[in-house]
């Protein structure tokens, strides 16, 4: 797969990566709007979380954030053995592979989303399904985006986006480098979420998760065209 330095400038993967940054925005709003303040995306606040549900902190179910973790090291354990028995082989049957396996598993919660009842967090065993399956897509696209080494996207995380956008900028003495794919990370992130949210009020769980598999999978195929993605 090629790695970051040697990416054609015509690549699509930028242009995937953003919109796959979008449909983050979409899981991490029916997660924690949804799904009681868990985080499927996002790893870091679920050990936070569990940090407060450790001393007893009201609100804070530790079981919710165990399976979100669980579910999201084995899909990004299944990503990352997935990624290596790719490697040399060309880049659009990996991506495409992904994007059926992840769009399979937000489709799955989707389905499980219909006889879950938001108001009042129940069935649990709906609850907990659709955390681990949400946290499994998430857990294997961190994993795989990681092997494609595109810089400053990640897809899921913006801290360091954030940091690299005012620690990089002339003010600060740096040269802004990759400042507008930066910019279009965190946009997409907060569109996502915005979207979600809205989805989530006016059309239930099911809606976001359908969307976000749909995203996955057509904005993949239409990378997979590009002649980019027949490189090894």
């Amino acid at each position: 797969m090629p790695a970051a330095s040697t990416l054609p400038r015509s690549s699509p993967l930028p242009l995937l990566l953003l919109l796959l940054s979008v449909t983050t925005g979409l899981v991490d709003a029916i997660s924690v709007l949804g799904l009681g303040k868990v985080f499927t995306a996002n790893m870091t606040g679920n050990i936070v979380f569990l940090g407060f549900a450790a001393v007893g902190t009201p609100g804070f179910h530790p079981l919710s954030y165990i399976v979100a973790i669980g579910g999201f090291l084995a899909g990004a354990f299944v990503a990352g053995h997935i990624g290596k028995q790719q490697e040399g082989g060309p880049l659009h049957r990996w991506l495409m592979r992904a994007a059926m396996i992840e769009a399979a598993l937000l489709w799955a919660a989707a389905a499980v989303s219909c006889v879950f009842d938001v108001a009042t967090q129940s069935p649990d065993a709906a609850l907990l399904s659709i955390v681990v399956l949400t946290a499994l897509a998430m857990g294997f696209r961190n994993a795989t985006v990681r092997q494609l080494k595109v810089p400053d996207l990640t897809t899921t995380v913006l801290t360091l986006t954030l940091t690299g956008l005012a620690a990089d900028s002339s003010m600060a003495g740096g040269a802004n480098p990759n400042w507008r794919r930066r910019v279009a990370s965190v946009v997409c992130i907060f569109a996502g979420a915005a979207l979600g949210a809205f989805l989530l009020a006016h059309g239930g769980m099911a809606l976001p998760l359908v969307l976000a598999g749909v995203l996955i999978l057509g904005g993949t195929a239409a990378c997979a065209l590009h002649p980019a993605s027949r490189q090894g």
